[in-house]
């Protein structure tokens, strides 16, 4: 992976404005360690710092074709897994080709096809395109936002970077928020609303939607959304689908020209992608796979079975570790390093994150990458096959909101009431939660379903439909945050991190599978136990799933619980006006030896999480010198 940088300006000849190029490029030295360059002429200048991982001298970029008297520039993050077969399309009609990098593809690809060659596209990414003929800047992003990407429009500018801290380097561009900057750090973050760049002026280009940029001003065009169709697959021919979709999504993905290994928690997401690449690398004479895991300094002694986390994972890893051989690392963290890595982890994010499970996964990538350079993780597959317990469970389905934020009044009680009257919370929350379900087309009816009127059906097709609102929420509000998260947290440490359960193919095809067929047997993700079926274990296969780990230890919430009584003891704190501090010392006391059980935030973030992101947001505002207009 790489990290890309670049403007447009109609203003002034940017050939005399490099060292602002730099200046931002530099910032993403960790998302690229192994290269850089830079690429400017009168009206663009485009910068990119480069990870090598496949072509180490046929990738180089800037990258730059001519065709006639027009050039055509190409900086570019990501990784494309149907490189093979877009090579073959365009050899077939002419094209020459000087390396091997899937780089060289996508620029190939442009020339040839033109923006359309997005759809054409297997694989995360973004990417900048300079052509000169049309005078114009093509900026695309991923279908499901895998790979980040940030832009802010100025007056007769465009300026744009895979991180915020790279937009911050141009002076253009200023640490100011506003009364939506608040809103999404202290209502909706760790979360973030999809376009919304917290910053005043700043967006984030959304996944599957191009940007072209021109002296005619900004257009945004989306190119891909998830396929609303009647699964008409009967339970076997789905199973086989799901089955070759994921064989095939994983092969893919292990191309690579530096060492490649996989995430390993022991749950069935983990252990699948472990499976799959451990017998491809063997029969390729590749092996073994290296394996990593991640755990905490004493959790065997604190970890107590709940709903959200049923069972520990060490026993599983040793299990999968065993059954295909890989050699594994076993990576622990003690408290300590993960309350000083709490600051490293929001200056990865670029703004306050997942606190503890941001930085005990920063921590983790930065063993990894002493091993490996590529990672295959499991990330995504409860989104896409409904394993979160919202999708099982009554309460979660009943509330008309987010249901990962059932206990936003955890957060709410410690905001100052100055604060609640600005933000207006719960209409905030509840509007974007409309913007979101206002955005799901419904589904069309099967004739032979449309004409039955029992209460049985109807009560089912009602559960289909709020479940299919769970889902879309769930992929397109709650996944973005995990997938930020991966990049940031991973790529800060130069690693590249996969995700196969976000091919876009398996995604489509699953989307629209029924849920008493994705649920069957009543487990969660029963349909992907199902199609996995004789890849894993049958004991591995049909443990009941359990989340990224955190750590049990009381001292991590006595740690913060400190950490943060000494933000609150210190006049010049900026988060202090944020906060009602009489009722935040109150939950500080009652909240000094055991978390609620009622995570504010997904399945993870309870009481400590909230000491440690008030920790973080304190921190970024302090870093960033932030304004608030």
């Amino acid at each position: 992976m790489c990290g890309i940088v670049g403007f447009v300006d109609w203003r002034r000849d940017l050939t005399f404005h490099k060292d602002i190029l730099v200046g931002m490029t530099q910032t993403l030295i960790p998302r690229g360690p192994d290269a850089e360059g830079y690429w400017l002429s009168p009206r663009a200048a485009l910068g990119h710092r480069r990870l090598v991982v496949v072509d180490p001298q046929g990738g180089l970029q800037p990258m730059i074709r001519q065709r006639g008297e027009d050039t055509f520039i190409l900086i570019y993050n990501g990784e494309l897994y149907n490189t093979p077969e877009i090579r073959q399309e365009l050899l077939s009609r002419g094209y020459h080709f000087e390396g091997h990098s899937d780089t060289e593809a996508l620029l190939l690809s442009y020339l040839e096809w033109g923006p359309s060659c997005v759809e054409r596209l297997n694989g995360i990414f973004a990417f900048g395109i300079w052509d000169s003929r049309e005078q114009q800047l093509f900026v695309a992003r991923d279908r499901l936002g895998v790979k980040p990407l940030f832009y802010s429009q100025q007056t007769g500018s465009l300026v744009f970077a895979s991180e915020l801290k790279a937009l911050l380097q141009h002076p253009d561009i200023s640490p100011i928020i506003s009364r939506e900057g608040l809103a999404e750090v202290f209502l909706v973050g760790p979360a973030r609303t999809p376009g919304i760049g917290v910053y005043e002026g700043v967006s984030e280009l959304k996944p599957g939607h191009v940007l072209f940029y021109s002296a005619n001003g900004l257009h945004i065009r989306r190119y891909w959304a998830l396929p609303n169709n009647v699964h008409t697959d009967d339970l076997g021919t789905t199973t086989a689908k799901i089955r070759e979709l994921f064989l095939d999504t994983v092969e893919r993905q292990l191309v690579s020209d530096v060492p490649i290994g996989t995430l390993l928690s022991g749950g069935l997401d983990s252990s699948a992608i472990t499976a799959i690449a451990a017998v491809a690398l063997d029969k390729d004479g590749k092996g073994p796979l290296p394996t990593f895991s991640v755990d905490y300094a004493d959790n065997d002694r604190y970890f107590k079975s709940n709903d959200f986390q049923p069972g520990a994972d060490g026993p599983w890893i040793k299990r999968m570790s065993k059954a295909f051989g890989t050699n594994h690392t076993n990576c622990t963290f003690d408290i300590p390093d993960l309350i000083e890595a709490l600051k490293a982890a929001t200056l990865a994010r670029d703004l306050p994150g997942m606190a503890d499970i941001d930085s005990s996964l920063l921590l983790f990538s930065r063993e990894i990458k002493k091993h490996v350079t590529v990672g295959l993780s499991g990330e995504c597959a409860d989104e896409v096959f409904g394993g979160y317990p919202w999708f099982h469970r009554q309460d979660a389905l009943e509330a008309q909101t987010f249901p990962w934020t059932l206990h936003v009044e955890n957060r709410l009680q410690i905001l100052s009431p100055e604060l609640n009257a600005l933000l207006h919370p719960h209409d905030y929350l509840q509007r974007r939660y409309e913007e979101a379900l206002a955005e799901l087309p419904l589904l069309p009816s099967a004739s032979s379903v449309s004409h039955q009127d029992s209460r049985s059906l109807q009560g089912n097709a009602q559960r289909e439909a709020r479940i299919r609102e769970i889902t879309y929420l769930t992929l397109t509000r709650f996944m973005p945050t995990l997938l930020d998260r991966k990049d940031r947290m991973t790529m800060a440490t130069g690693l590249e991190v996969r995700v196969p359960y976000c091919d876009h193919r398996l995604v489509e095809y699953a989307w629209n599978i029924p849920w008493e067929m994705k649920a069957i047997e009543g487990r969660e993700k029963g349909l992907l136990r199902h199609a996995l079926t004789g890849i894993l274990p049958d004991d591995v296969l049909w443990r009941k799933k359990s989340p990224y780990p955190k750590t049990h230890n009381p001292i991590y919430l006595l740690t913060v619980r400190t950490w943060l009584s000494e933000i609150l003891a210190d006049k010049t704190s900026p988060i202090l006006p944020f906060l009602n501090i009489s009722a935040l010392r109150d939950l500080m006391k009652v909240s000094s030896t055991m978390p609620s059980g009622s995570p504010w935030f997904g399945q993870l973030m309870d009481i400590p999480q909230l000491f440690a992101y008030l920790i973080q947001v304190n921190y970024w505002l302090v870093e960033n010198k932030i304004r608030i207009l």
